[in-house]
C-alpha cells in the first residue's frame, strides 16, 4: 500500500524543473489568472498516473493530505486514486468516493484536474441518480464548479442521455470565461458524435448568440460547408 511519503517521494524522483516551468505558464498561473498561485513540480501525466495505480488502496485520511497540498501534481495524484478507488468499489464504496469528492471539491481548481475526475467520480455517480448539484453548481459564481457541472454530463452523454448537458449548456450559453466556452463547446461536440439532430436542435435557435469560442468547439466536426454556414451565420 506504501505511505504518503513514499509517495511523494516516487514523484520528486521523476520530477523535472523545466518540465514545471512550462506548467507555470501553460496552467496560467500569474496574478489575476485562472490558475493564481498554483505550484508544480513538473510531472507527466503518465507518470502520476503510475504513481497513483501503486498507492490505489490509501487511506482517505492521506488522499486528504494530497489534496490539500500547494503542490498540483500531488492534489492531481490524489484525485486519480479517487477514480480508481471509484471504479473498483461497489455501491456503498462509490457513495463513499463521491462524497469524499465533494467534500474536499477545492482541490479540484484547475481545468485538467476537473476534466481527468469529475466525469468519472460524479458523472457516472450521479448517472442514475438526482443531479440536482450539478444545476446548482452551473450558477454557481466559482469557475471550477461551472466547469464540473457540464463535464459531469459526459457520463451522461456516453449513455445516449442528453438532456441535461443542453441544460447546463443553456444556463452557460453567457459565461464570461474562455474556459467554459470550451467546456460546454466540448460537451455540444460529443452530444453531436452521437446525435447530430439532438446537437442541432439546441445550436440553432442560439448559435448566433454564441460565444465564437463555444460554437467553434461545437461545430467542430461538421461538413465544412455546414461548419463554414454556421459561422457565417447562414443556417
Amino acid at each position: 500500500m506504501g505511505n504518503l511519503r513514499e509517495l511523494k517521494k516516487e514523484l520528486r524522483a521523476v520530477a523535472d524543473t523545466e518540465r514545471a516551468r512550462i506548467n507555470m505558464s501553460f496552467f496560467k498561473t500569474g496574478k489575476g489568472e485562472y490558475g493564481e498561485g498554483d505550484r508544480f513540480l513538473g510531472l507527466a501525466v503518465g507518470d502520476m498516473r503510475k504513481i497513483a495505480k501503486k498507492h490505489r488502496d490509501f487511506p482517505f485520511d492521506d488522499i486528504e493530505k494530497l489534496l490539500t497540498s500547494k503542490w498540483h501534481e500531488e492534489r492531481f495524484t490524489g484525485l486519480i486514486i479517487l477514480v480508481n478507488r471509484f471504479g473498483k468499489a461497489d455501491v456503498k464504496g462509490k457513495g463513499e468516493v463521491y462524497r469524499f469528492y465533494l467534500k474536499n471539491i477545492k482541490a479540484v481548481n484547475n481545468w485538467d484536474l476537473v476534466d481527468t475526475t469529475t466525469p468519472q467520480i460524479i458523472g457516472e455517480y450521479l448517472a442514475e441518480r438526482p443531479r440536482d448539484i450539478l444545476f446548482r453548481f452551473a450558477k454557481s459564481r466559482n469557475l471550477w464548479k461551472r466547469r464540473i457541472a457540464i463535464l459531469a454530463t459526459f457520463a451522461f452523454i456516453r449513455r445516449g442521455d442528453f438532456d441535461d448537458t443542453l441544460r447546463i449548456a443553456d444556463i452557460l450559453l453567457d459565461d464570461k470565461h474562455d474556459l467554459i466556452h470550451k467546456a460546454v463547446g466540448w460537451m455540444l461536440r460529443e452530444v453531436g458524435n452521437r446525435s447530430a439532430v439532438a446537437e442541432e436542435r439546441f445550436l440553432k435557435p442560439r448559435y448566433k448568440k454564441m460565444p465564437r469560442t463555444m460554437l467553434r468547439y461545437a461545430i467542430e466536426k461538421f461538413p465544412e460547408e455546414k461548419r463554414k454556414a454556421y459561422l457565417a451565420g447562414t443556417i
